[in-house]
């Protein structure tokens, strides 16, 4: 999934204060738009100076103590008044993994609350020193993810209720690590023992998932489409007049999944347009070439002569590119449009893909090290066919989105890669919903929009989840409903609770037809949920997630995420607000049930 550690700092920017370093951090607005510190009245260095300072004087509750400092990720201004920081944390100059935390301001700049990780001291007893060397973390780490081991970084760990002194080691491929990615690994420095040791990819089919179709010895063949998303459209920009070059081109792209649509290119000489959409913050996708790269920069440039990408067939290696191309500009146009985020990460940035990514590999993936998509041809033999899919494309990249802003971080992951725990399940959950979302947006004639999740992947259960009532899922078996065994849940199938807790908030409860796609969604207690809509449901979530949510948030704390994000957007009394009760209370997540905390 993600790194289970703190990025450095990495913040959004939309406004220069060089007070602060803050080159241009970006504003969130009610459903999300962003708007300067200018038009909001306030300035980012006011902003950050008062939360840092909340943070410090309000240690009780945030955790914050004297030796720490706190590094700014975001920064977010609502129109109703709210202002709200993410912050990082470090500790006597150590990175504190699961130490990061959201100060909450009110308009006047003063404190309003804090959400926060670690809900712990994070600081190391006093007589606490290493006695492994850097060198010795390294070496345990290099074999621990049998690679090669980068340098070794102090760092505390607060994860999981500790407060460890321990090293950070990134190790590059990794011969545990499907097509030979990178992993990081965190060692105790006191012990050696191993904390954690995760894959820097998320990969969309999990281990467990391609354990159980080789045990039905079933084949996943994609389904293609040859429709015209827009009829009549040709590439005709190899007949413009441009002069100058670089300059803007609109193309065609020949896909697998969404038949033949227009992409937005580059023309770089009379007859040379390459894949790259200058009109999305210079948005790229590059040929891998078979090797298994984690640096888009190695990728090869997807050129043509006449502006037309694929032919429909895997017979083109620009086929797959085509689709990735569409997948991602339809997502970056979905975040922007609806909520006002500009690129993944909200810094005005394109996103990066590679198609054609290692040999015979059978999957697609979000890598934060690349920070870029990478997808696979298929291993020729499970996969017959690139996972290029838009709802594959949109989910992944919705995990970029969340690994830069609340970075949800599985609990623990087991020897086989497989990931467990309510936060991973949580991510998992957010990718599904927005990629969904993402469907239903782009409204491609060739792929339907719905509430299915992998539908194009030719299984025989006809979809990998399904956000209605996702226990319809016999694959990686899906949960309905919260019980305290969820809680070390594998993070696909725990996915099931909170997914189908936004689509009753959405759709509500019961039989529907929708799109022509027949939905019939339970409850745990019985109750009958009438949703307030799609846009309303998806408004609340994003806002949860960018402003309430942190790496450890689980469903309860996620019910309390929306609940807040509904009374910003609509009111404590209003229809919204109840409704995301009942939706929770559907799914058995309550305030009567939330479990001690466990972390």
């Amino acid at each position: 999934m993600r790194r289970p550690h703190i990025r450095s700092v990495a913040v959004a920017v939309a406004v220069t204060t060089a007070a602060t370093g803050l080159a241009g951090t970006a504003f969130g607005t009610t459903a999300g738009t962003d708007r300067t510190a200018a038009t909001a009245g306030t300035s980012a260095a006011s902003v950050v100076a008062a939360a840092r300072a909340a943070a410090f004087a309000h240690s009780s509750a945030t955790g914050v103590l004297q030796g720490d400092a706190l590094q700014v990720e975001d920064v977010m201004i609502d129109p109703e008044g709210a202002r709200h920081v993410r912050f990082t944390r470090a500790h006597q100059g150590m990175q504190v993994l699961g130490g990061d935390l959201v100060v909450h301001l009110t308009r006047q700049l003063t404190y309003a609350g804090v959400t926060r990780a670690a809900g712990h001291t994070v600081k190391p007893a006093a007589a606490t020193a290493a006695k492994l060397s850097a060198a010795e973390a390294q070496q345990k780490a290099a074999t621990a993810a049998q690679g090669d081991a980068g340098p070794a970084e102090l760092v505390v760990d607060a994860r999981d209720g500790a407060s460890a002194l321990a090293y950070q080691v990134r190790v590059s491929d990794s011969g545990t690590t499907e097509a030979g990615g990178s992993r990081t690994v965190v060692v105790d420095a006191v012990t050696g023992k191993v904390r954690s040791n995760t894959p820097d990819s998320d990969e969309f089919l999990s281990p467990a998932l391609l354990d159980t179709l080789r045990e039905r010895g079933e084949k996943l063949d994609p389904a293609t489409a040859a429709g015209t998303q827009t009829a009549g459209f040709t590439a005709a920009s190899a007949s413009s007049a441009a002069t100058r070059y670089p300059s803007t081109a609109h193309g065609t792209g020949k896909t697998l999944f969404v038949g033949t649509v227009p992409l937005t290119t580059t023309r770089t000489a009379r007859t040379t347009y390459l894949l790259k959409d200058p009109t999305r913050w210079g948005t790229e996708t590059r040929d891998a070439k078979g090797q298994e790269l984690e640096n888009f920069s190695r990728g090869k440039k997807i050129t043509t002569t006449n502006d037309v990408f694929g032919n429909g067939r895997v017979t083109s290696r620009n086929t797959a590119a085509a689709d990735a191309q569409y997948g991602i500009t339809k997502t970056l146009d979905f975040y922007n449009k609806t909520f006002g985020r500009k690129g993944i990460e909200n810094n005005g940035k394109g996103a990066h893909a590679m198609v054609h990514f290692g040999n015979k590999v059978g999957n697609a993936f979000w890598d934060s090290v690349c920070d870029c998509m990478l997808y696979g041809d298929g291993d020729g033999d499970q996969l017959k066919k690139p996972l290029v899919a838009l709802d594959v494309t949109g989910h992944e990249l919705t995990h970029g989105v969340v690994d830069a802003t609340a970075k949800l971080e599985p609990t623990r992951i087991d020897e086989h890669d497989n990931q467990y725990g309510e936060p991973g399940a949580l991510n998992e959950s957010l990718a599904d919903v927005f990629g969904s979302n993402v469907e239903f947006f782009t409204n491609n004639a060739s792929d339907k929009p719905d509430y299915l999740i992998g539908e194009k992947m030719g299984l025989a259960q006809k979809f990998l989840r399904r956000l209605d009532h996702p226990s319809l899922d016999r694959l990686e078996h899906s949960i309905d409903y919260w019980s305290p065994q969820v809680y070390d849940a594998e993070v696909h199938a725990g996915s099931g609770v909170s997914s189908h807790a936004y689509y009753l908030l959405a759709e509500g409860s019961g039989r529907k037809t929708i799109g022509g796609v027949q939905y019939d969604s339970p409850t745990y207690d019985g109750s009958t949920v009438k949703g307030i809509g799609r846009t309303k449901a998806t408004a609340i979530f994003y806002r949860a997630l960018t402003r309430y949510m942190v790496s450890t948030t689980d469903f309860h704390d996620a019910r309390n995420a929306t609940l807040k994000a509904a009374k910003d957007l609509y009111g404590a009394n209003s229809t919204e607000y109840t409704t995301v009760d009942q939706a929770w209370a559907a799914v058995n997540v309550t305030s009567a049930n939330t479990p001690a905390a466990h972390r």
